[in-house]
Formats: structure tokens, sequence, C-alpha cells
């Protein structure tokens, strides 16, 4: 990464309230379950990294860009980046649109969880509410693509994200993207259309396999990392980073190929994986804002997703760098 004056990450997307409730099991249609414990939390992958990143200790700056209701969702959002060291001057109210959240239920006994999700005013963030003018961040990370109708739609033979990251890029930030694990009819090609303006795309095998049209096997790193080049092929700049619940990998542009297994961890220890993924890439974005070697990036990548686990909510159990990095002496890793 070529050196710059600019610091610092602009987290720009999703913006959402999560309610996590913990329940006993998931239940099959017309039947009951039992909420056991529920808490409010950040949620939506640019709020998550902002989170992660501030739990982290970072020293750059960090700031949101993004649209919520002005209503006790949207100002309880933005009280929240604020006493986090969050800048809030591109987070826009709207009058007109609930603040998105989502209803996260997290089974107690295996920590997977399903969710209920509520768009709102995300589905109204635009290229105007994003003013590269206004910020000297050296990152712009942006999420879920498949979660912002607006940036989803199409203008001109290409995605309105399109554009906002060719708008990035040409103010001179390095375009980081994640993408939502959902079922759009229109998924490959809006992943597509994005692709070219893209330099750090970090999604999971589930968003990868969509993207190229297969259903991938998670713990297969090989067919992984092919499948990563095969998004280099596809417009990708710098790297491409797909992780799963057993590991990660990544493909770089001039020509290394990197695997990480996940940690080893016990029995019990997740809490829930609401957040992991987020987690994970926050890891990759500090390791990529303080110019790691990319193994190390994937290191504390994993590191950073195994320390969310120990809570069900998607950053409260995130730590200091040096604290997530100790994980991996303490577990150690698995096979991948």
């Amino acid at each position: 990464m070529p050196k710059t004056s600019r610091q610092g990450v602009l987290a720009v997307g999703n913006f959402i309230v999560d309610y996590v409730k913990v329940i006993d099991a998931y239940p099959a249609q017309d039947m009951l379950a039992s909420i056991l414990s529920e808490s409010r939390s950040n949620g939506g992958g640019p709020y998550n990294v902002l989170r992660d990143l501030a739990a982290m200790k970072v020293e750059f700056p960090l700031a949101a860009c993004g649209l919520v209701g002005n209503d006790p969702n949207g100002q309880w959002i933005k009280r929240d980046c604020q006493n986090h060291r969050i800048d809030v001057s591109l987070l826009h109210l709207s009058q007109d649109y609930p603040t998105s959240y989502t209803d996260a239920m997290t089974v107690q006994s295996t920590g997977r969880r399903t969710f209920f999700h509520c768009r709102g005013a995300n589905a109204y963030f635009d290229v105007k509410h994003c003013s590269f003018s206004k910020t000297n961040a050296r990152i712009l990370h942006l999420g879920y693509l498949m979660l912002l109708d607006r940036l989803d739609s199409f203008e001109g033979g290409q995605t309105v994200a399109a554009k906002l990251l060719f708008n990035a890029r040409s103010a001179g930030l390095e375009t980081s993207v994640d993408m939502c694990s959902a079922m759009h009819p229109e998924f490959r090609e809006i992943a597509l259309s994005a692709l070219p303006m893209i330099d750090h795309l970090t999604i999971n095998e589930i968003e990868a396999g969509l993207t190229v049209g297969e259903v991938i096997d998670p713990k297969n790193s090989g067919w992984l990392l092919r499948t990563a080049e095969q998004l280099l092929s596809l417009g990708v700049k710098q790297t491409v980073t797909i992780h799963t619940e057993y590991g990660a990998v990544c493909a770089t542009a001039d020509g290394l190929r990197l695997k990480q297994p996940s940690l080893k961890l016990p029995v019990g220890y997740s809490k829930g994986a609401t957040g992991a993924g987020d987690a994970f890439a926050a890891g990759m974005l500090f390791g990529l804002h303080e110019r790691f070697e990319i193994q190390e990036r994937l290191r504390l990548a994993v590191c950073c997703a195994a320390a969310c686990l120990q809570d069900p909510t998607p950053s409260k159990g995130l730590r200091p760098v040096k604290d997530c990095l100790a994980l991996a002496d303490q577990f150690g890793f698995g096979e991948f």
C-alpha cells in the first residue's frame, strides 16, 4: 500500500440495532421456543467493524457513514458511536424512515443464529450520503452488499454501490467490501458489478459460492483458494480473503496464496456467532491499516473472530489487539 497522509477507517452502509435473543431451541413452524435472555447491541457490518476496532483500542481515526432514522434507535446508535470515539458527521438522520433493526435468535446450546431483519432507513442509503471530500480516511469499508436496496440497484449497467466505490477510489481511499449471506435474486450480478471497484474483498464461503455459482466445501482450503483466484480474475484489485468456521484463505494480485486455520476452541466456548465475520474483517482492516504482512493479518483476523464468540452480541467479546492474539497461544490452531 503506498504511503499516504490519509489515516483511519470510514465504515459505510448498514447501521442496525441488533436485538440478540438467546433461545432454548429453534422451533418448527407454528411451535414455541423460550427466550432465555435478550440484549440490545450494534448490528450491521460497518457498525460492528467500528465497534470492534474501538474495542481493539486502535490509535487511528474511526468514522461512520450511513442512514438511520430520527427515532430512539437512531439516536441510540449515534450516542453509542460517540461514546466509542467514532466520528458521526457522515451518519445521517432520516425523517422519513425508521432505523433498521434485526432480531437475532441464538440457540443457547450451539451458538447458531437466525436473523429476522427490518430493512428500514438502510434501504435508502445512497451515494449522496457519502461525501468523500469530508473525510481523511485511508480505507473505506462497505457492507453489506445484498442488504442495501438503493446501492444494490442498477443504473446505466452498474450498481449504485459500484459508483460509490469508484468515487471512493477516485478520492484516494482503498476500498474494502463485505457481503451478506442472503438469497438475493441478483446476487451474482450485484457482486460482479462491484468487483472491479474493490481493492480488498473479505467474504465467507457462502457469499463466494453465490458469486461464482458454486456450493463450496468450507473445509477445503484448496477449493477456497481457487475461488479466491477466480474472484481476482473477475476484477478485485489487490486481495480476496474467504473465511469459514474452519479457517481462511487469501489470494493476492501479486501472486501470494495463503491459508490460516481457525483457533481450536473447546466445546462450550462459543456463546454466539453473531458478528464473528465482522470481527474477522476488523482484524483484516487493522492489519491492512498498520501494514502487517498478509499472514499476520489472517492470524489476527481468526483471533478476533474467536474473541467475538465469547459473547452473544457482535462486539462485546472483542479486546485489545495483543489480547486477541494471545488467544492463539492459549488454544492453538485446528486443521484446515
